[in-house]
């Protein structure tokens, strides 16, 4: 028997606490572990540095929402980094991805093209800022190892 697959409409959203529907959202890695090298030969591998963009796209009503927590805060850039989590479930499989201590800039805050019938949208664009950094189903993308006194 055939089982449903994911696609993006299978996902819950949270943004601020609350559930948004987003028109697009990604999120990216960027790890800068490298190989290692000892008299120009491969040698082992170094940790390096990560970060995670996140950039999510939702239209004007879903946006309310942000306003309001803009509002709330005071203004755009005093919104506090918050925890972002994408889930869906079809019954059989699950997946899970959490962001954790989002901090979000605006990016695009208007886009019109009168001769398009889709929503009026507005993006986010924002980055981990949090230890936690990433789990996917339960899994941190960071080792202890990564995290040791960071993380208590």
């Amino acid at each position: 028997m055939m089982s449903a697959r994911f696609s993006g409409r299978s996902f819950d959203t949270t943004l601020f606490g609350e559930f948004v529907h987003v028109k697009s959202a990604t999120a990216t890695i960027n790890d800068e572990s490298a190989v290692a090298h000892t008299r120009g030969v491969t040698d082992g591998y170094t940790d390096g540095k990560v970060a995670c963009d996140v950039e999510v796209e939702l239209d004007l009503k879903q946006f309310k929402k942000v306003h309001t927590a803009a509002k709330k805060a005071g203004s755009y850039r005093g919104i506090e980094p918050d925890d972002m989590m994408f889930y869906a479930d079809n019954g059989e499989d699950e997946d899970k991805v959490e962001l954790f201590g989002v901090k979000f800039v605006l990016a695009d805050i208007l886009n019109i093209d009168p001769e398009s019938s889709d929503k009026t949208t507005r993006k986010l664009k924002g980055f981990v800022t949090s230890p936690l950094f990433v789990n996917i189903n339960g899994v941190p993308y960071l080792s202890k190892e990564d995290t040791r006194g960071l993380i208590s």
